[in-house]
């Protein structure tokens, strides 16, 4: 399967000193600046000092809204059939700083174009985009390059490494000043998101202030933070998405660069299969998702059963061996996955946030007394939401939820929601929904939420433990290894390990 994420080259440190960014539509940009009647003269219109934010914009926010495969081998959702991935038996090494260079570079170079106009709202955006990618890379490895980051022009080609607690505080920081920032006064061209709604965006950069302060749930404060009363006043005071036309995706088309990521993606044809953990899920409540996201097996069609038949649906064991997985095949009896997502150019939207995520995020805020409200009212409503989603991007969704009744599913035994149980319990209930949402969304939301509440309770080979975070990549050692290895001494002692816990699950 095509890697997006871990395979590609990291930022160097001389890579941060050219201060290289994307070639855009308007043409290719450069750092020059006119400054002379002469240089004015003698430039050449094809190499532009300035270039709207607008072309930035549209190229950080398709970079940013992809969809990444790499995390449902660890989440259990799908396995390999041709041979041993490493992200599902828990093997991986190093991750990227690509979204240094292709996220966090363009962005800031977008805030420097908007200031020069002033427009607000390109600032305030991007430093949303800003928190986004560093909360990632700081989730995958530990301590980052946060403050010095990104500051070629200013001479700094080997960033220090702050500390994981300082990034994420600057990272809640930023998303505040954004809050604070955006506007309807100044326009937002180039939004291929939300079409230049600016109220869309401020919902979307608080929904996220509330994801990042939930997914730091084992801590009480990070930097001057309070982590529960922040949350409370985010949540009580500040606009949050309310519907799944708010969620934070992007809409796919038929036309060259803006097809569905996976669309006519060789492993998805060929190797590519469901796990049976996450099938067993859907099946055992009589989840009619399942339908939208796998292919029956090929005994099932061959014995002409109903798409709607639960019983034609059978995975993989992700802790079993690839070649005792393939038997299955030859068996007949493993699910592909649906073929929408690779034959279907546009499929469905790619989020970083749904409003269906939101929901979740606030019934696990208020099971654990941070807000205060109904648990299940917010835990309903996620799930709602979910299937709102696929009714509306599936195409002939009818086929899938005939005769569904969302409320008598909420209702059903294995679903329906305690507000008095112990916080384990609903927690569980909370992670397990919110896990069934994310097949190919959220991209490696579901494994951070096992790794710090265990739920879902994935299955785990004997003697193998489900890795805590990526190594830093070698780009690092080669060109900044002076502030790695001090970074790593007082993360880890020393050990770039995959094993070494960081700060944010301790």
């Amino acid at each position: 399967m095509k890697n997006n994420i871990f395979q590609s080259k990291g930022l160097l440190g001389k890579v941060a000193k050219q201060l290289i960014y994307s070639v855009m539509a308007a043409g290719i940009l450069t750092l020059a600046s006119c400054e002379s009647n002469l240089d004015t003269i003698n430039e050449n219109p094809n190499d532009q000092a300035s270039i709207d934010p607008k072309y930035l914009l549209t190229f950080v926010s398709k970079y940013t809204f992809q969809v990444n495969g790499d995390n449902m081998y660890a989440s259990r959702m799908l396995i390999g059939t041709d041979g041993e991935n490493t992200y599902q038996y828990m093997k991986w090494n190093e991750a990227s700083f690509e979204p240094y260079s292709k996220g966090i570079l363009n962005t800031v170079k977008m805030m420097q174009e908007a200031e020069k106009i002033g427009n607000k709202n390109y600032v305030a955006i991007g430093k949303f985009f800003r928190a986004y990618h560093f909360f990632n890379v700081s989730l995958k490895v530990g301590s980052i390059p946060y403050s010095e980051a990104v500051k070629g022009e200013s001479g700094i080609t080997q960033p220090k490494y702050d500390s994981q607690e300082t990034a994420m505080a600057g990272i809640l920081s930023e998303l505040k000043e954004a809050n604070d920032l955006i506007n309807n006064n100044d326009k937002i061209e180039g939004d291929i998101i939300y079409n230049g709604d600016a109220s869309k965006w401020k919902k979307l950069i608080n929904s996220f202030r509330l994801k990042v302060l939930i997914t730091l749930s084992k801590k009480n404060t990070v930097g001057s933070y309070t982590l529960a009363s922040e949350f409370a006043s985010v949540a009580g005071s500040q606009p949050l998405m309310s519907s799944v036309a708010d969620n934070g995706e992007l809409k796919f088309a038929d036309a060259a660069d803006s097809r569905y990521s996976m669309f006519n993606n060789s492993g998805y044809g060929s190797s590519l299969y469901m796990a049976d953990y996450f099938i067993n899920l859907f099946k055992e409540r009589k989840d009619p998702r399942l339908f939208t996201f796998a292919a029956q097996t090929t005994g099932a069609k061959e014995a002409g059963k109903a798409i709607t038949d639960f019983s034609g649906y059978n995975g993989g064991n992700p802790i079993s061996s690839y070649s005792d997985n393939a038997a299955l095949i030859t068996a007949k009896n493993i699910s592909k996955v649906n073929d929408r997502f690779y034959k279907d150019p546009t499929n469905e939207p790619a989020s970083v946030l749904s409003y269906s995520e939101l929901e979740f995020i606030l019934a696990e805020a208020a099971a654990r007394g941070w807000i205060s409200g109904s648990a299940k009212t917010h835990y309903d409503n996620a799930i709602k939401a979910s299937f709102s989603f696929y009714q509306t991007y599936v195409k002939n969704p009818g086929q899938y939820f005939s005769g569904f009744d969302v409320n008598q599913y909420l209702a059903s035994p294995m679903v329906v929601y305690n507000n008095s149980a112990s916080l384990q319990t609903q927690l569980e209930k909370i992670m397990t929904q919110k896990y069934m949402t994310m097949f190919h969304q959220a991209q490696w939301t579901s494994y951070y939420d096992y790794l710090r509440t265990g739920y879902p309770n994935y299955p785990l080979k004997a003697g193998v433990t489900a890795p805590f975070r990526f190594r830093y990549p070698q780009s690092e050692y080669n060109y900044n290894s002076n502030n790695l290895k001090a970074a790593l001494t007082a993360q880890y002692g020393g050990n770039d390990n995959i094993n070494s816990k960081p700060w944010w699950l301790q």
